[in-house]
């Protein structure tokens, strides 16, 4: 009799978890509008916010003579889209403003990407054709981030966040992504936040 209670409260409480995750609806946390742009990818094709609307997108900064943060963060970008994957999420881009638009050139930029395991390449960019000037101020009005190119120095400082951007080029919220704990990037939120956000979108 205990064990068929025991099986029971399993039961109800895992239909009370499935319940909770089906009814899960998005909540935005910022609303900034991204400025309108016009740049170069990795491939060398041209991505302009206009081209990127219609689709949720997934922003960070990085750049590939990093020292520090970039690395971690890009490897930690790949197991965000691991999840999504997982999860049968298709309807998204994944976009990196590089800090050093000088040096990382689109054949670069490539090289560096080829350092990770990429589970879908195609949704990539990582994006350069810009002024230090440019990204510095772009990433300040459109992301409230700073990105500061240090004086003598081959470092950029810049964020360590993941930014959600919806499909008409706002962004709705931000996530660490990068920690020295295990638990402290939230891989999991982070997709079920862009899954909610294209279901939302499809009237699912």
């Amino acid at each position: 009799m205990r064990k068929k209670s025991v099986g029971l409260i399993v039961l109800m409480l895992m239909a009370i978890v499935l319940s909770a995750c089906s009814n899960y609806q998005f909540k935005p946390t910022t609303s900034y509008e991204i400025q309108d742009f016009t740049v170069t990818d990795h491939r060398g094709e041209e991505v302009s916010l206009e081209s990127l609307k219609g689709k949720p997108w997934l922003a960070m900064f990085i750049f590939t003579n990093c020292t520090t943060i970039c690395s971690p963060m890009t490897y930690n970008m790949t197991e965000i889209q691991k999840e999504l994957i997982d999860r049968d999420v298709e309807d998204y881009n994944i976009v990196a403003f590089s800090v050093d638009p000088a040096n990382d050139t689109p054949e670069v930029l490539t090289e560096y990407l080829s350092r990770y395991t990429v589970p879908d390449e195609s949704k990539w960019h990582l994006l350069t054709g810009y002024d230090q000037k440019f990204i510095e101020q772009f990433s300040v009005k459109s992301f409230k981030s700073l990105v500061r190119a240090i004086e003598g120095d081959d470092q950029v400082m810049h964020a360590n966040t993941f930014f959600l951007v919806d499909e008409q080029g706002v962004a709705v919220k931000n996530y660490t992504g990068y920690s020295q704990t295990d638990d402290g990037v939230p891989f999991d939120t982070i997709a079920v936040d862009m899954e909610s956000l294209i279901e939302e979108r499809l009237g699912k």
